[in-house]
């Protein structure tokens, strides 16, 4: 009888354990946030995403009440800042801008990964994606994706690409294409998009894939020409690109080569704040002015749950992978 009524007793105490700690799981998904949220940006301040998470720091902040700090984290392509979240403790107050180069085509790119895109996060929600241009300078002979096809079937690696930097969705996007139309042209990498850019105009360089940015402006001034888009529809929404077509639209179906960004969490952060996070961020992404800011620079904004996000992550990291392995890239 003692047996039993000590059984019982630990079972008794064991529930009501339990009952405790779900009660107080419970408080604290009640009271989230209790303090500031650090959103880590693994880019310098001042450039294009380090003015994208601000803005999206600052319209939380206004609708949901919620306090963020941007805590920027540059280094090796984005890894640092990831790599931050991804050891970050797991209780909703660390989440980290994630994008195409440090979840997707990193860790094939680098011979060592500080973390696994696909096991060390909770992925919230996708926020944008953007399509690189292929330009050329204002004078080239070169008026369509056929007429640089035709050039360089003609004459082989006659045609010199610059590269914004070796693995950039630039240089991707440019091997991609290589393989679906059969042809070749020279890369010539260079340490970022402004000497790729200068030599382009400057007639050093034949070809560039650029980010949409620096592309509109050089495209408002008149100084290179647009003849095609990676994403998979035309850029409506710029009008120096509207009438640009896509790559897929000037004859190769199925094409895409975008960059794009998104929110993800460390592993293991409780499942009702990130639902509360993505529940929020869906309402910031349809404001009018945050429309209007990624319409503008040639975005879309994208959304959508943490579950589609995940699979996003998981399509591209094995899209890039099989690309940068199949060409044999490696970094400088």
């Amino acid at each position: 009888m003692k047996k039993r009524n000590g059984a019982m007793r630990r079972r008794a105490w064991a529930a009501a354990a339990l009952l405790a700690t779900l009660a107080g799981a419970s408080l604290a998904q009640e009271v989230w946030p209790a303090k500031p949220i650090k959103l880590i940006v693994p880019f310098p301040p001042g450039g294009g995403t380090d003015a994208m998470a601000r803005l999206l720091a600052d319209k939380l902040a206004t609708q949901a009440g919620w306090t963020l700090v941007i805590d920027n984290r540059p280094g090796a392509g984005g890894n640092l800042g990831l790599d931050a979240v991804a050891k970050a403790v797991a209780d909703g107050y660390t989440i980290g801008l994630g994008q195409t180069a440090n979840l997707a085509i990193n860790p094939a790119l680098y011979p060592k990964m500080p973390f696994d895109p696909l096991q060390d996060f909770a992925p919230i929600t996708s926020i944008a994606s953007q399509p690189v241009v292929l330009l050329v300078n204002a004078v080239s002979v070169l008026k369509t994706l056929a007429d640089v096809v035709h050039a360089s079937r003609a004459k082989p690696e006659s045609l010199r690409i610059g590269l914004a930097g070796n693995g950039t969705v630039g240089h991707l996007a440019g091997e991609m294409l290589k393989r679906r139309a059969d042809f070749e042209m020279l890369n010539v990498p260079y340490k970022g998009a402004g000497p790729a850019m200068t030599d382009l105009l400057g007639n050093q360089v034949e070809l560039n894939f650029a980010n949409t940015a620096p592309a509109i402006a050089q495209l408002a001034g008149k100084r290179v020409r647009a003849l095609a888009v990676s994403s998979a529809q035309r850029v409506h929404s710029v009008p120096e690109l509207a009438a640009v077509p896509s790559v897929a639209e000037a004859g190769y179906p199925g094409f895409e080569a975008i960059t794009w960004t998104g929110l993800v969490a460390p592993a293991g952060t409780p499942q009702a704040v990130v639902e509360r996070i993505n529940a929020e961020m869906q309402k910031v992404l349809k404001t009018p002015d945050v429309q209007h800011k990624l319409l503008s620079e040639g975005s879309t904004p994208m959304g959508g749950t943490p579950r589609q996000f995940a699979d996003f992550i998981r399509a591209e990291h094995r899209k890039w992978g099989t690309l940068i392995r199949q060409a044999g890239i490696r970094l400088d």
